[in-house]
């Protein structure tokens, strides 16, 4: 996959991590693993135990997610962040996603998310990066508002990959963000993958 290809597939993830549709819509993100695809329908066994089906919208994108660390982070790259709110103060990082320098900018901002409770999704540049008990990093976003966020160790962080179809095998986990039609049926334009052995953390 070329860069552009790859620039396209991940530009619409975008819709991820961007703050609302111009449409009201019901929008549905479902995380857990494969239990089957047959033609365009996917059926996705989420981490609540439930199943979905999920129609495949015609044309719809797949991208995978590999291993990253904190060491990769530097001044100057573009940070999707899930985090919460730590007791001491602060935000610390549930997760975290480096884009590509082709996708800087993607869905910037600071929004509700639903990874856990109370979580927050912040994509933003990265303005400095810290050691001072632990490392944190500080993101710059929506013209100059900044947010600082530990990272602990512990923390998964990834960078999108290249996957195809075929990746979609019984088992393997899935990030899908889904709209529910009036008709209560779900249907994604985008799947996002676990391909190189990492769980996609969104």
């Amino acid at each position: 996959m070329d860069l552009k290809s790859f620039a396209i597939v991940l530009g619409t993830i975008s819709s991820v991590i961007s703050a609302t549709h111009a449409q009201a819509v019901d929008v549905t993100r479902i995380r857990g693993s494969v239990v089957s695809v047959a033609g365009s329908k996917l059926t996705v066994k989420d981490r609540d135990g439930k199943t979905d089906a999920i129609t495949l919208a015609g044309g719809w994108k797949i991208s995978g997610v590999a291993k990253a660390s904190a060491a990769d982070i530097k001044q100057g790259d573009f940070l999707g962040i899930a985090s919460v709110s730590k007791a001491d103060g602060g935000s610390g990082a549930l997760e975290v996603v480096i884009f590509p320098a082709a996708l800087k900018g993607t869905g910037e901002g600071d929004r509700d998310w639903d990874l856990q409770p109370n979580s927050r999704m912040t994509n933003g540049t990265v303005a400095d990066v810290t050691e001072i008990q632990g490392r944190s990093v500080t993101l710059t976003y929506d013209n100059g508002q900044k947010k600082q966020i530990a990272i602990p160790q512990t923390t998964p962080i990834v960078t999108f990959a290249a996957a195809t179809p075929a990746d979609l095998t019984p088992g393997i986990a899935v990030f899908v963000n889904a709209e529910r039609g009036g008709d209560g049926k779900l249907v994604a334009n985008r799947v996002v993958v676990g391909n190189h052995g990492i769980a996609p953390p969104m």
